[in-house]
């Protein structure tokens, strides 16, 4: 996968060699000498990546990180810091500043490339989730460009497979206080276990005894529940070969031992904060979904997802022979709720009215709302008897039981209903649906309270 990069350093030898070996592998390299210059180029076109040196004259690389992680448009943009700094202090002070990697000079062309590659590869997703969360802020749900979501480090639930019991507990013990981890030492088990469990993080021992690390590797990636679960390899010095394939299988981040307890806590955190965030997108993604297709008053889908589903319901009925009924519910009189009662009181009656019609049709059917006080059901493998059936509960249910508004008064209302179904091989969506409306206008006119059938 390839992407845009940027490098930051005020040597510019520094920039002509990483600016060369990403080149190679086919990223698009720009360079900024300074970080006033790296903000101003990130704040006209935000790239994939950027590789910031930490000691640069006026704006440091630490600040220069603090800012883009403060900017919205920004913030989730990765930062990798290149430093020949490898104080613990300075790891630190760089995590606190939003840093999402660590790169020390001189820098292994094995280590650029596959952090490069794995944070472009998440820069991607997020930027996926991110199209597809649009003006969140107008549809009343939270901002997912906070940047208090990247900055913060929830404690992760991790998995650690290792069969090397001593390595396995110096591990936990690097994380004491920080996450929790469960070890294991079988990888079949592990997989169970990771497709049963909600982890935030892999850690794969690479040099398992009796079992190939990505294989497991391989099968995590392969599961549907799991696929985009974060993986971290812990490798030898030697390792390189088989960590490149392990970059190519999906792996996130990877380790070399010895491991380096404030190095194994920045990559930890790095991988479960990125989790947690892209968690949070997908889960914006779903409440945005449901509210384009749900009535936001009553919980029933609108009418946006109703005229969808019909098509499909009727392209179904016409396939496969079906039958088809579709109802059209406008409650009495409704006007005068509103004028005498309130808006508030109208709400309250619009939403009961949604119970009782959906408490009143099967499991196979659909209920939506249709604008203002009418409603629609559409109800597949149903002739036009057994929609009458339907419609009677449904005027039954509204006629037999009083309204309770919001100041405990009970006000009696009933409902009108038409009815109309598929008749033939040229039917459309619109021809039963006028069947069914002009049954309702006819039930308005014969004094209410009624369902009609109106046939072709």
């Amino acid at each position: 996968m390839t992407g845009r990069v940027l490098v930051v350093d005020d040597i510019p030898a520094n920039v002509k060699v990483l600016e060369a070996r990403l080149t190679a592998e086919y990223f698009d390299v720009s360079t900024a000498m300074s970080g006033e210059e790296a903000l101003a180029k990130c704040a006209q076109m935000p790239p994939d990546i950027v590789l910031l040196d930490v000691m640069m004259p006026g704006m440091d690389g630490f600040e220069v990180c603090r800012r883009l992680k403060a900017d919205p448009r920004t913030m989730h943009v990765p930062v990798v810091m290149v430093t020949a700094l490898d104080q613990i202090a300075d790891r630190v002070k760089g995590l606190e500043a939003g840093a999402d990697d660590f790169l020390t000079k001189p820098v292994s062309d094995t280590a650029l490339v596959t952090r490069v590659k794995s944070l472009v590869r998440l820069k991607a997703l997020t930027d996926e989730l991110r199209l597809r969360t649009p003006g969140r802020r107008g549809l009343g749900l939270d901002d997912a460009d906070d940047p208090r979501l990247l900055a913060e480090v929830p404690e992760g639930n991790i998995l650690l497979v290792d069969d090397r019991r001593s390595s396995a507990e110096r591990l936990v013990a690097a994380c004491n206080g920080r996450h929790r981890l469960t070890i294991e030492t079988d990888p079949q088990q592990a997989l169970f276990r990771v497709a049963e469990s909600d982890f935030d993080l892999v850690i794969v021992s690479l040099g398992l005894a009796n079992f190939d690390a990505l294989r497991l590797v391989s099968q995590i990636r392969g599961l549907e529940r799991t696929r985009m679960l974060p993986i971290l390899l812990l490798a030898e010095l030697e390792d390189r070969a088989r960590l490149l394939r392990g970059l190519e299988l999906g792996v996130n981040d990877y380790l070399v031992r010895p491991v380096d307890r404030q190095e194994l806590l920045a990559r930890v955190a790095t991988q479960i904060r990125r989790k947690h965030y892209t968690d949070r997108l997908r889960d914006s993604v779903q409440q945005t979904m449901e509210l384009a297709v749900t009535d936001g008053l009553t919980g029933l889908h609108n009418r946006r997802f109703m005229s969808t589903h019909l098509e499909h319901t009727l392209e179904q009925a016409h396939r496969h022979q079906r039958q088809l009924a579709v109802l059209i519910a406008d409650m009495d009189h409704f006007k005068a709720v509103n004028d005498t009662y309130g808006h508030d009181a109208g709400d309250a009656v619009l939403r009961d009215l949604a119970t009782r019609i959906e408490s009143s049709i099967r499991g196979a059917d659909l209920a939506c709302r249709y604008g203002g006080e009418e409603f629609v059901v559409i109800m597949p493998d149903t002739d036009l008897a057994s929609a009458r059936v339907v419609g009677e509960r449904i005027r039954e249910r509204v006629a037999g039981e009083p309204f309770r508004l919001p100041d405990g008064r009970l006000l009696p209302r009933t409902i009108s209903i038409g009815i109309g179904a598929l008749e033939s091989a040229h039917d459309t969506v619109e021809t039963i649906m006028k069947r069914a409306d002009a049954g309702l206008y006819e039930a308005k006119e014969g004094g209410r309270n009624r369902v009609v059938l109106r046939a072709a």
